[in-house]
């Protein structure tokens, strides 16, 4: 969260290299909201040089990048700049973070404040102009599981907001990609802004999952979870294509204590590297075989631990060890994992998804009616369906 105010281009570098190193083609960065727009109507050049240089070190790696606009949402904290935040203190969900330090105040909804939409406007219209045409962008992503920061009040503010932020990227560069970083509790609940409408404006779907955090898994390494959220995203996307843009668990050494959880009681324990790779690996595999476009590990490195005192890191035991590094930039076993599927895979890469719909017995139109019933409803016949003796069944409801 604090690399972009001590930024190392050397660094930048280096970290790059190794990503590529191991057979990644792509990475996706955070745009820290409060150091990019210090103020709604001042967007801070010399970040936007860095975002510029960033992008560079990219394209000599060979890495394409997706960078993550209003970060916004990250690690259980939400990170807002002073002029983002309401007057009223509230025990919202998530801590808030803003000018380096935890704030009592609430957010305020940016899919209903005018004000903040043409400041978001701005930030998206300057930035996408300094990339515009760069070979290392891939696709703007328009934030990180947004809706742990703020829900629209309705679908009509949801659709207004995606349209006024595209429409700023694609006004500074016709051709540049557009997407939405959606998450799991975006198809458990209804929160306004799902697949659905995120296809109505975007090139392609997100969608972030962690066996760990659904009580209806089977265990934080069930891999199956992760290729029913996507074929469940497709679905209620209308057959938008999607990248399964988060997935990863965190870690333990081989004999180190099973790890406790994290002092809010919100994370998963921590799993031993081995089986952190075995699970990698038979993800990867689900994922492409289901047709997803990519899917991306979170993340790349763990933190180090001078800064485990900090949030989110101070109370989110879990998230310090994410990374497929460990933070002396030792790779854990699942990097040999990534770089074997890597080889292995580029002839595949280019699959069609597999036809295997028959589990889903209803109409989209009805499945936010209780998604929270729904969901681990569908992935129970979705299970049983994958474990038929005659393999996937017929392409019943799924469009595409």
């Amino acid at each position: 969260m604090g690399w972009w105010t001590a930024f190392d281009p050397a660094e930048v570098a280096a970290d790059f290299g190794r990503i590529a190193g191991c057979g990644f083609d792509s990475v996706r960065i955070f745009l820290t909201w409060g150091d990019f727009q210090p103020t709604p109507s001042r967007v801070d050049s010399t970040m936007v040089d860095r975002l510029v240089a960033t992008l560079d070190e990219a394209s000599t790696a060979g890495l394409s990048v997706m960078p993550t606009l209003f970060t916004g949402h990250m690690s259980g904290v939400n990170w807002i700049p002073s002029w983002g935040l309401g007057e009223e203190a509230g025990n919202d969900r998530f801590r808030v973070v803003s000018g380096g330090r935890v704030t009592a105040s609430r957010l305020t909804n940016w899919y209903s404040d005018a004000s903040i939409i043409l400041a978001q406007s701005a930030l998206a219209r300057e930035v996408a102009g300094a990339l515009a045409g760069h070979r290392a962008l891939w696709a703007w992503d328009l934030g990180n599981e947004n809706s742990n920061c703020a829900v629209p009040p309705d679908k009509a503010h949801a659709r207004e907001w995606l349209l006024r932020v595209t429409g700023a990227i694609r006004a500074a560069d016709p051709r540049a990609l557009v997407t939405l970083g959606l998450h799991m509790e975006d198809l458990e609940q209804d929160r306004n802004l799902g697949p659905r409408e995120a296809a109505e404006v975007c090139d392609f779907l997100q969608m972030h999952g962690y066996p760990g955090y659904a009580s209806w898994a089977d265990g934080p390494t069930d891999e199956r979870v992760l290729p029913f959220l996507a074929r469940l995203t497709r679905w209620l996307g209308g057959g938008a294509d999607v990248l399964f843009a988060e997935f990863g668990v965190p870690t333990k050494r081989r004999g180190e204590p099973a790890g406790e959880r994290s002092i809010d009681a919100s994370g998963p324990a921590l799993v031993e590297e081995q089986a952190a790779a075995s699970y990698i690996d038979r993800a990867l595999g689900a994922m492409l075989e289901c047709g997803t476009m990519g899917a991306m590990l979170w993340c790349y490195s763990d933190y180090a631990e001078a800064i485990w005192g900090l949030p989110p890191l101070d109370l989110a035991v879990h998230e310090r060890s994410f990374g497929l590094w460990r933070a002396d930039a030792s790779p854990k076993p699942a990097v040999a994992v990534v770089e074997a599927f890597a080889k292995r895979s580029a002839a595949a890469r280019a699959g069609s998804p597999t036809a295997d719909s028959t589990w889903i017995d209803l109409d989209a139109a009805d499945f936010y009616r209780a998604p929270g019933s729904e969901l681990p409803r569908l992935y129970r016949r979705y299970c049983e369906a994958i474990s038929a003796p005659n393999g996937a069944p017929g392409n019943v409801n799924e469009p595409g």
